[in-house]
């Protein structure tokens, strides 16, 4: 499964303090992996912030994944 996580997810020091967030949005990578560690689904996250569907969540997913291997959580 290709990581998309270049076309969705971005790092700009004007938005959240640079941290990685979904492009146009301040919903931050961080917050998407804890909702979904509390146990939340993708439908209830979805239903929370409307900006975000399947494939933006996956996308930060990814992100986390791809960066945490490299050793880089940031």
């Amino acid at each position: 499964m290709p990581d998309n996580s270049q076309i969705w997810i971005e790092c700009k020091s004007d938005v959240m303090v640079g941290k990685p967030c979904v492009k146009g949005t301040r919903i931050t990578v961080e917050s998407i992996l804890q909702m979904l560690s509390a146990g939340m689904t993708y439908t209830e996250i979805i239903n929370d912030y409307p900006s975000l569907d399947e494939t933006k969540i996956r996308a930060a997913i990814g992100y986390a994944a791809t960066h945490l291997s490299k050793g880089n959580a940031a």
